[in-house]
């Protein structure tokens, strides 16, 4: 399934790639269809992805662990199993 343009440019936005950028187009893609077309789905695990570690150390710097802002931009998207289960 071929991700659109403009799913594409919403999924950017939402995970904040021009802020963070850590996927490129073909991740992205990958995780639509995995997703199967689902935006919020698919906005749901790459920001969890992104959230699993989000550190970087170069030559002695540290930057700030931004996994917890990531999980909660996710937790906007998380959907929840709700309803009423079939009796027997």
């Amino acid at each position: 399934m071929a991700i659109g343009a403009n799913q594409l440019n919403i999924i950017k936005r939402e995970i904040r790639e021009n802020m963070s950028p850590y996927f490129d187009d073909d991740d992205i893609s990958y995780y639509y269809d995995k997703n199967n077309g689902d935006v919020n789905a698919t906005i749901y695990e790459l920001l969890l992805v992104k959230a699993e570690d989000s550190t970087i150390s170069v030559s002695g710097m540290n930057s700030t662990d931004t996994s917890s802002y990531f999980r909660r931009l996710a937790s906007r998207y998380r959907t929840y199993n709700s309803g009423v289960l079939p009796s027997e």
